[in-house]
C-alpha cells in the first residue's frame, strides 16, 4: 500500500475530499515523526509502538573496496507490533495447540 493508496481509503470513508484525506494522512505522519524527533514513544493500543533506538557506533567496511570505514552512532525508528496484530496476521499460530502424540504405553501425569 503506497500513501495515495492510504488517502484514497480515508476520503473514502466519509464526505472529504482528495485534499483533506491528504491533509489527514500528512498530519498523522508529521505527528509520529514529530514525536520520535523528540524522544517521545507511541502506542497506539491494537495496532503497536513506535519509538527510537539507539545504535552504538561501528567499524564497518565498504563492500566495493574492503576499507574500513567508520560508522557513528545514530537513532533508528523502531517498531513493535501489539499482540492483536500479530494475531491478525497469523491466525494458525494463536489458535492453534501443540498436540503433542500421546504415547499409548506411558500416558501423561494427571
Amino acid at each position: 500500500m503506497t500513501k495515495a493508496d492510504l488517502v484514497d481509503k480515508v476520503t473514502a470513508l466519509g464526505d472529504l475530499t482528495r485534499r483533506d484525506g491528504e491533509i489527514i494522512v500528512d498530519l498523522l505522519f508529521d505527528s509520529v515523526i514529530g514525536a520520535l524527533k523528540s524522544g517521545d514513544k507511541i502506542e497506539i493500543r491494537g495496532f503497536g509502538s513506535f519509538r527510537t533506538r539507539q545504535r552504538n557506533s561501528r567499524t564497518g567496511r565498504n563492500p566495493k573496496t574492503g576499507a574500513k570505514v567508520e560508522v557513528p552512532a545514530k537513532k533508528v525508528p523502531f517498531f513493535k507490533p501489539s499482540k492483536e496484530l500479530r494475531d491478525l496476521i497469523n491466525p494458525k499460530a494463536a489458535n492453534s495447540i501443540s498436540m503433542d502424540p500421546v504415547d499409548p504405553h506411558h500416558p501423561p501425569a494427571m
